[in-house]
């Protein structure tokens, strides 16, 4: 091979070996992500753009959640969750906590969409607060920033019980639950913390069973 030809054959590859380069992925092209609290599921950052009130809403249509709760005459609140306003997956709309379920006992269930126990669990919360309507408050909270697959999964699981987004583990923080899902919170009507439950209930009987122990109320 003569000279001339031997600069033209790496001048070649010098330009293959820049075209590859230029064409392979890498590692910082990935989207960011990050994990909830407590919890192992990454959620991909560039997601927080589907959770627009726009976004929202089709998600919403189809869930068609129960109202979250609303603050009664003369209630005072009071306990752990006073003060603490998140926002009504349903429609968006603020709630305090600590006002909206003063003087009513209330089961306050902790779950996000990628927990497989919180799926088996939630029809059977849908089908307890459906007997004791008038006794208790039955209240979800989902505990993952990618609020779209919240709405989602309730409505895949037939679930309408009212809920709210915490995706900062606000709750979880305030009542000192463990970093476990599912978690069922137990609150009496004064606001106390009656019992932290960190186990799914497997059947409605159980979550009766629980209600009734520590909340004197019974189907």
């Amino acid at each position: 091979m003569n000279a001339s030809a031997g600069r033209w054959s790496l001048a070649a590859l010098v330009v293959v070996a820049a075209l590859v380069f230029a064409i392979w992925p890498r590692g910082n092209d990935e989207p960011t992500t990050t994990t909830g609290p407590g919890q192992g599921a990454p959620i991909s950052e560039e997601r927080r753009d589907a959770d627009t009130a726009q976004a929202l809403a089709p998600l919403r249509e189809r869930a068609a959640l129960d109202a979250c709760p609303t603050p009664s005459a003369g209630a005072v609140s009071s306990g752990p969750l006073a003060g603490v306003e998140l926002e009504c997956i349903g429609d968006g709309s603020r709630v305090d906590l600590g006002a909206a379920l003063a003087g009513k006992p209330a089961l306050i269930n902790l779950w996000a969409y990628w927990c497989g126990p919180c799926k088996e669990e939630l029809p059977h919360l849908q089908e307890y607060a459906d007997s004791v309507a008038d006794e208790l408050t039955v209240l979800t909270v989902h505990q993952d920033r990618n609020e779209a697959n919240g709405l989602t999964k309730l409505a895949d699981y037939g679930v309408r019980l009212p809920g709210v987004q915490d995706g900062a583990g606000r709750i979880a923080a305030a009542v000192g639950a463990p970093s476990v899902l599912p978690v069922s919170i137990l609150v009496d009507a004064d606001g106390n913390v009656a019992r932290v439950l960190p186990q799914p209930f497997r059947s409605v009987d159980e979550i009766d069973e629980a209600v009734r122990t520590d909340l004197g109320i019974a189907r």
